[in-house]
């Protein structure tokens, strides 16, 4: 069923746009400023799109967007659907397969994120290196059509090695303030309690959101290649003694746009030679 579905997507898209770009970025909770920098844009609603997931969440659109930014042709995603939202992880990850299908081989995935690492503060950007799954689900399970290839997934390169070399010299190299750590990634909607707070620190997170995982494992079935960007948007519990909110995400996400969207202009100049 599933496969016929793709199939009505892609041609839907195909309608819509003559060729996908080759690079893809996801954009997460209080990020989607970052469309308003693009030109020559055309923008797909996701509601459009057949059999597409469609969010329910304030700050994730679920827009399709081609266009440029720093004179390169990205498609971008203006938010996506978490399993919070009551979809599977697999039905979480249909844009990354019909992403692939369309051509996508790089793919820029970005979260807000709370701060686990207690070196970091709130509004830094931390290029991930690693994740821990500890949603206790996968986008893979149940697709029992592949081969064992594509159904056991390597992951010892899950977010490219040569990508956050690239993406961390050219932080420095435009001045801007950069961390990198592991993310833990749970099923939400709750924020995370103190003593779960205290397991992921034990474990190696460096911070914890409610996304990315589901898609990079998905990505990395397709053979996209991962970039993997947090910005942390506040302190976990715990780690803090304010108590956490929607609306301060946003307010970080949106205090640290320039340096973000600046960060990713940087990165787009660069990453076809990585």
């Amino acid at each position: 069923m599933e496969r016929q579905h793709l199939v009505d997507s892609i041609n839907y898209l195909n309608k819509q746009i003559k060729q996908f770009p080759h690079t893809a970025i996801i954009l997460g909770s209080g990020l989607g400023r970052l469309v308003d920098e693009m030109i020559e844009k055309t923008i797909i609603n996701g509601a459009n799109i057949p059999h597409y997931p469609l969010s329910t969440v304030a700050d994730h659109a679920g827009t399709w967007v081609v266009g440029k930014l720093a004179n390169i042709r990205i498609l971008a995603l203006k938010g996506r659907v978490h399993t919070y939202e009551g979809y599977s992880a697999r039905r979480v990850t249909y844009s990354i397969r019909l992403m692939a299908k369309l051509g996508v081989s790089r793919l820029i995935i970005t979260n807000a994120a709370g701060g686990i690492n207690k070196n970091f503060r709130p509004g830094d950007l931390m290029i991930i290196t690693d994740h821990i799954n500890l949603m206790f689900d996968n986008p893979l399970i149940g697709d029992n059509s592949v081969s064992a290839q594509q159904r056991f997934v390597d992951m010892s390169n899950a977010y490219d090695k040569k990508y956050i070399k690239g993406a961390i010299e050219t932080a420095y190299a435009l001045n801007i303030p950069i961390q990198t750590g592991v993310i833990s990634t749970a099923k939400g909607p709750t924020y995370e309690t103190a003593a779960e707070v205290r397991m992921a620190r034990l474990v190696g997170s460096d911070a914890a959101t409610m996304s990315t995982v589901p898609e990079v494992i998905a990505a990395r079935q397709q053979n996209i290649r991962v970039l993997g960007i947090s910005c942390i948007t506040n302190m976990a519990t715990g780690i803090s003694q304010q108590k956490l909110n929607h609306d301060e995400v946003r307010e970080t996400a949106d205090r640290i746009k320039d340096q973000f969207i600046k960060l990713i202009k940087g990165i787009l100049l660069n990453i076809e030679k990585w």
